[in-house]
């Protein structure tokens, strides 16, 4: 057996949490042979709700499992941590100014960032769920300077599922035939889905998206909406969030970042950008395409970006740009 690895997941009461969970405890994330230690991290009103989720998973019988122990303090749950996945974010409530939520996360994750920084291995993989995710991961790395800069992500895996999903539905293939599709930018409505350079594997053929889907207007069109509103859409027909997919696409963005992609294809990850790639500015938690090795991502190189593209992606890092200022305006440390 490998040794303990130590894992915090925030806001580990709240939905997402729970069908997220079970699946890191089973071994479907980091390995059929990794014993950890889970540690469940909230605020102190949700430590009886946690009380229940702990019983839960001990009735799992969860053999990989060597203790679970839930927290609400950031010091005490980030000693030692290997991984942390920060679910727990502040939402957006009715009346609420974009500038009010922003200075509400900026206390989150300033203060989970300085806790990471102080008390886990330097060598810890955070990955930020929480939204605004990129801001909000943005937030975390500035607060934890001992840790490296690429050690922090933000999810925008479960924007590529939704994006493959809709390809793959419309082309009457598995979602796993459909490959290398790229979410640009922040997780938010200017998020720039992109299947210029995916293709899908028909009757064992490669052949690109647009080529297969023969509807160049769906796919610079509806696709692209369908995909950056699909978050609203799901809170309107089920009345709460996207916790299944959302927890589903957390264990794809660690299940990479621990074992690798697969020789020729990407995944997206939000990732820290420091000016080199795509025209995209230094300083920015921005969803580039990476290929994954030994636990370490690098941007996918050399990708032809069009004029569609180009505006697209500068958008998203303009709204990028200005959340940034507002944000970091809060961090306690400016």
């Amino acid at each position: 057996m490998a040794d303990v690895l130590r894992v915090v997941v925030s806001g580990a009461a709240g939905q997402i949490a729970y069908s997220l969970l079970y699946s890191i405890a089973k071994g479907d994330v980091f390995g059929k042979d990794q014993p950890m230690d889970l540690v469940l991290l909230d605020i102190e009103p949700m430590l009886p709700i946690l009380d229940g989720v702990i019983m839960e998973l001990q009735d799992c019988s969860l053999p990989l499992v060597n203790s679970l122990i839930p927290s609400a303090d950031a010091n005490d749950a980030f000693k030692g941590a290997d991984v942390a996945i920060l679910v727990g974010a502040m939402p957006r409530k009715p009346g609420m100014e974009r500038a009010d939520l922003l200075k509400a996360n900026a206390k989150i994750f300033e203060v989970q960032g300085k806790a990471m920084d102080q008390h886990a291995k330097k060598t810890i993989k955070v990955l930020v769920v929480g939204n605004p995710a990129n801001t909000n991961c943005l937030l975390a790395q500035s607060s934890a300077p001992s840790i490296p800069k690429e050690n922090f992500t933000c999810l925008t895996r479960l924007d590529q599922n939704r994006a493959q999903a809709q390809i793959a539905h419309r082309l009457g293939v598995p979602t796993n035939k459909v490959s290398n599709v790229t979410i640009w930018g922040n997780h938010s409505t200017t998020q720039y889905p992109d299947a210029v350079h995916a293709s899908v594997d028909i009757n064992g053929v490669k052949t690109p998206v647009f080529d297969a889907v023969k509807d160049d207007a769906w796919l610079t069109g509806d696709f692209i909406t369908t995909v950056q509103k699909r978050g609203a859409a799901v809170l309107a027909a089920r009345q709460l969030s996207s916790a299944m997919s959302a927890a589903k696409a957390i264990c794809d963005h660690m299940r990479d970042w621990w074992f690798g992609t697969e020789e020729g294809k990407w995944v997206s990850m939000g990732v820290y950008s420091d000016g080199k790639h795509y025209g995209i500015p230094e300083g920015h938690i921005y969803s580039f395409p990476v290929k994954i090795e030994n636990k370490m991502w690098t941007v996918v190189e050399g990708l032809e970006i069009n004029d569609f593209s180009r505006n697209k992606m500068d958008v998203s890092a303009k709204e990028l740009l200005e959340e940034k200022e507002t944000a970091m305006s809060f961090l306690s440390s400016q």
